[in-house]
C-alpha cells in the first residue's frame, strides 16, 4: 500500500514519512520544494493549489496522510482558506478520483478554539465547534475538517487526528522550540495570573503511532481523534523545568490582565497594516497567549478504544530525548537561529 504523505518537508510530515519507510511501507513525500524532500523516498513535488500536480501526486497510492497547511498567528484569512480548506478539498477531489481507499487528515484541538472562550478540559470529540474562531489558522482547520469527514463514502475513509503542541526530536520551529526562543530572549512574562494552567502536548512518536493505526484500522470513517500524551502538564512549572533544563532564566515578570489586554490590542491593529505584517513578526498574539493561559486538555479515549492508541512516553523522557537531539544539532543557539 503506497501512502503519499503531504507536508513532508516539515517536522511532522518527514516523521511520518521516514516512520512509514522503516516499517517498509512504499511512501511518496509530497513537497514543494524538491530540494528540501526526505530521503530514500519516492518524492512528488506538487502544490495543494495546482489540481494537475495533486492528480500525479495520488496516482497509484491507496492513502493519503495530509499533514502540510499554512500555520500562523496572523495572516490575511484569503491566504488561510487557499491552503487549508481550498488545498484540503482539492487534494480530497483528486485522490477520491485516482481511487485512493484512505485520507488521514491532520487536524487541530485549535479548531475549537473561540475567542472568547475559556478553559476546556477532559473534552472529547463531542464538542462542537464554536460559533466564531480565534483566528483565521482557527476556523480554517475547523473548517477542513469538516469537509474531511463529510466525504467519507464507501470506498474512499476518511478520518482526522488531533495532535496539539506537538514536540519532540526533530522540532525545530514547534511551540516548545518558540518557547525557548522566548525564554533565551527574556521575553516571557509569568502570564498564568497565578491559575493552575494544564495542557495537552502530543510528542512526535505517539502522533507517528496514530497516524499508523488510523491507516489501517476498521470502523474509523468520518471521524475525529483527539490524539495526546496520556497525561495533560501543568504549564507555567513545567515551562520552568524547560528553561532550568536548557540552562534558561524561568519566567519572573508578571503582566497584570489589562496591561496584557491594552498590548494585544494594539499590536493586533498594528499588524492589520500591510507593511508591518509583511516586515515583521508581532511579539504576541491572542492566540499564543490563550496556549498559555487557558487550560486545554483532552479525552483520548475514542483514540484508544477505536485506533488501539497507546502513548507510552513519558513527559520526562520526550524532554530529555528532546535536550539530547538539540545538543546533537548543535546547541540550543545553532537551533535558534534556524527560527
Amino acid at each position: 500500500m503506497t501512502v503519499l504523505v503531504t507536508g513532508a518537508s516539515g517536522f511532522v510530515g518527514g516523521a511520518v514519512v521516514r516512520a512509514l519507510a522503516d516499517q517498509g511501507v512504499p511512501v511518496r513525500a509530497m513537497v514543494r520544494d524538491p530540494a528540501s524532500a526526505p530521503q530514500g523516498v519516492e518524492v512528488a513535488v506538487a502544490d495543494l493549489g495546482d489540481a494537475a500536480a495533486l492528480a500525479r501526486a495520488v496516482s497509484g497510492v491507496r492513502a493519503v496522510v495530509h499533514s502540510a497547511a499554512l500555520l500562523g498567528e496572523f495572516g490575511r484569512p484569503a491566504e488561510f482558506f487557499a491552503v487549508n480548506v481550498a488545498g484540503t478539498d482539492r487534494l480530497m477531489q483528486e485522490a477520491a478520483a485516482a481511487g485512493v481507499e484512505r485520507f488521514v487528515f491532520l487536524g487541530s484541538p485549535s479548531a475549537l478554539m473561540a475567542p472568547d472562550g475559556g478553559d476546556q478540559i477532559g473534552i472529547d470529540e463531542t464538542v462542537p465547534y464554536p460559533s466564531r474562531f480565534l483566528n483565521s489558522y482557527c476556523e480554517t482547520k475547523a473548517v477542513a475538517e469538516q469537509l474531511v469527514l463529510a466525504a467519507d463514502a464507501p470506498g474512499f475513509t476518511t478520518c482526522s487526528l488531533r495532535p496539539r503542541a506537538v514536540w519532540g526530536p526533530g522540532d525545530r520551529r514547534g511551540p516548545i522550540v518558540q518557547i525557548l526562543a522566548k525564554l533565551r530572549a527574556g521575553r516571557l512574562p509569568d502570564l498564568s495570573g497565578g491559575r493552575d494552567v494544564r495542557a495537552s502536548l502530543c510528542y512526535i512518536d505517539h502522533l507517528v503511532q496514530a497516524v499508523g493505526l488510523a491507516l489501517t484500522a476498521e470502523n474509523v470513517g468520518g471521524r475525529a481523534y483527539f490524539v495526546a500524551d496520556a497525561d495533560p502538564i501543568p504549564v507555567w512549572p513545567t515551562l520552568n523545568a524547560v528553561a532550568r533544563r536548557f540552562g534558561l532564566a524561568e519566567p519572573s515578570l508578571t503582566v497584570p490582565a489589562p496591561v496584557l489586554g491594552g498590548a494585544l490590542a494594539t499590536i493586533e491593529t498594528l499588524w492589520r497594516i500591510p507593511a508591518v505584517a509583511q516586515r515583521w513578526t508581532p511579539p504576541l498574539s491572542r492566540y499564543a497567549v490563550a496556549l498559555v493561559t487557558r487550560s486545554a486538555t483532552y479525552d483520548i479515549t475514542r483514540a484508544e478504544r477505536e485506533l488501539g492508541y497507546r502513548p507510552e512516553v513519558l513527559f520526562e523522557t520526550g524532554l530529555e530525548a528532546f535536550h539530547s537531539w538539540v545538543d546533537e544539532a548543535g546547541g540550543l543557539d545553532r537551533l535558534l537561529e534556524d527560527l
